[in-house]
């Protein structure tokens, strides 16, 4: 396959309609364990409301805060890993931009939907 098909396959066209009749699929922003432990803690915030809601909301702004700084590091270390390889006159495989440029797009159709 070459990189004009794979960019065409990996990226939404400007209409909206996805190449190839592909239906966009939502990579994980998080690692399961990761994804898992965030929906426990969001899930014992909300069962706490009741109690004390005050504290509810101060924990669930903490929580989306948290989240929203880890999703950044994230971002910043696959971009500071692809960066240091080309630096370093390496090449980074076709297939591992294809999946970061997977990651970024579901990432972008996410903020784009809130």
């Amino acid at each position: 396959m070459t990189t004009a098909e794979l960019v065409n396959n990996t990226a939404a066209p400007v209409d909206g309609a996805m190449a190839h009749d592909e239906t966009p699929k939502q990579t994980p922003l998080f690692d399961e364990h990761e994804g898992n432990d965030l929906r426990g803690r969001w899930q014992r915030i909300q069962a706490d409301f009741v109690d004390d809601p005050r504290a509810s909301v101060e924990q669930a702004d903490e929580l989306v805060a948290t989240s929203i700084k880890r999703l950044a590091e994230m971002f910043a270390s696959e971009r500071s890993n692809l960066e240091s390889t080309w630096s370093r006159g390496g090449e980074v495989s076709t297939e591992d931009l294809r999946q970061a440029l997977r990651r970024y797009r579901s990432f972008f159709d996410r903020l784009l939907s809130i």
